[in-house]
């Protein structure tokens, strides 16, 4: 599957977790599509409208969103790009924060209600963990 993968880019942390995730996925045989990959947002090279325009691209290109919604409230963009893809394509959530109460994600209903599939992972899991569970979320997918 082709996948476009959304999630907070803006630490040298979240972009490392970005990166082994994407080559899990590569692993297991999916096409990633990685926004921190296409852009030189951090060092000024590109303009924000390249940057978007070059998101969107990806959106467009990709079989689904699998979306990381990690943090006390999940990045901006990447619910902006859930939103996008909503009513084009699957969106796939997940998230491996531990802020979570009563086994419910602590985030805005629109996500969870939009999402095609909400992937349950254990607090502070590998990458290679999530990985695996979300190809496996991807399988049960398309056996629908």
């Amino acid at each position: 599957m082709k996948i476009y993968l959304a999630g907070p880019l803006f630490s040298t942390a979240e972009q490392e977790f970005n990166s082994r995730l994407k080559q899990h996925l590569i692993e297991y045989g999916h096409e990633v599509w990685l926004p921190q990959d296409e852009s030189d947002e951090q060092i000024g090279e590109k303009t924000a409208t390249e940057i978007f325009t070059k998101d969107v691209e990806g959106i467009d290109w990709a079989d689904l969103v699998v979306a990381n919604m990690d943090g006390p409230d999940p990045d901006s963009g990447t619910c902006w790009e859930c939103g996008y893809a909503y009513r084009k394509k699957p969106v796939v959530i997940f998230r491996t924060d531990f802020r979570i109460e009563g086994g419910i994600a602590p985030y805005n209903l629109m996500l969870t209600e939009s999402a095609t599939k909400v992937v349950t992972v254990q607090p502070f899991s590998s990458s290679e963990a999530v990985a695996q569970q979300i190809n496996h979320a991807l399988l049960e997918l398309t056996n629908q």
